[in-house]
């Protein structure tokens, strides 16, 4: 199977040309790829499709084989991938994934390789059905307490697509990640678990934030996540709408828009190709 390796603010993932390649197993592909000591290495798999609705269509895979709805410094990888590689020609596309159709804006270099992608991301979803989260159906969560073990945390819940939780902390570099992020992504108020961001506030312009992703443990970046942290900012009043979002891996500039639609900016590298045997 010949792949691409690619990263987007540290999110890496095994990209494949679905337009070329056939992929049977991809839950199966993605464990074995994902594995950093005897596979590839990455956060997952991505499947680069064609699409009846769209220019291209995406389906990603989680280290450990769960499908995910959506994968918002993927998707930019996604759009990088099919410009330069000549799938698409224009610098405006759209792209089918679990979580809708979305619109993505293309900047390119000297070259003319793509080295940044703004995606509208779509609108928030904040309500408990739609997140989605046990409790009253249209019920929103801001600043709710949740126990966990014998801490309390106060979380602000949304979805991009996939469901989100976002805990803000004093210090991201010292809160206990690895400790808490598997028991609230697995909490039971979450039917179909949940992301985690841990987020610190620098500014009225400017967070930190730490991802525990559901289905890959932490993660140097999520865009989804990073989206869901721009709402949760502005729900409980901490900053404006438009914010640079520090993470592990890189940088994203964040956006909630007047129309109620949240954009994401940020970069697109491709790391190396190469060809595994499954």
């Amino acid at each position: 199977m010949k792949f691409t390796k690619m990263q987007g603010a540290g999110n890496d993932y095994v990209y494949v040309n679905c337009f070329e390649e056939a992929v049977h197993d991809p839950a199966a592909v993605a464990i074995k790829v994902s594995n950093r000591n005897f596979g590839i290495g990455s956060d997952g798999l991505i499947l680069i499709m064609p699409s009846e609705v769209a220019d291209v269509r995406m389906r990603m895979f989680n280290s450990d084989g769960s499908e995910s709805e959506m994968c918002g410094n993927g998707i930019r990888c996604v759009a990088k991938y099919a410009y330069d590689h000549g799938i698409v020609t224009k610098n405006e596309i759209t792209a089918e994934t679990g979580a809708g159709i979305l619109t993505l804006q293309l900047f390119t270099d000297a070259g003319c390789k793509v080295e940044k992608v703004r995606v509208n991301m779509g609108p928030p979803r904040l309500t408990r059905k739609e997140i989605p989260m046990l409790g009253e159906p249209e019920e929103r969560v801001v600043n709710v307490p949740l126990n966990v073990l014998h801490s309390s945390f106060n979380i602000t819940c949304a979805s991009m697509g996939n469901p989100h939780c976002v805990i803000f902390v004093d210090d991201v570099d010292t809160f206990q990640v690895e400790k808490y992020g598997p028991l609230i992504e697995n909490h039971e108020l979450f039917p179909r678990r949940t992301n985690v961001e841990f987020v610190q506030i620098v500014s009225r312009t400017e967070v930190r934030q730490r991802t525990w992703e559901r289905g890959a443990g932490e993660t140097l970046a999520c865009g989804t996540g990073s989206s869901a942290v721009t709402a949760a900012c502005v729900l409980n009043g901490l900053t404006e709408k438009r914010i640079l979002n520090h993470l592990t891996g890189g940088d994203l500039e964040m956006e909630w828009g007047e129309d109620g639609n949240i954009y994401m900016t940020g970069p697109a590298v491709e790391v190396f190709t190469g060809e595994i045997d499954l």
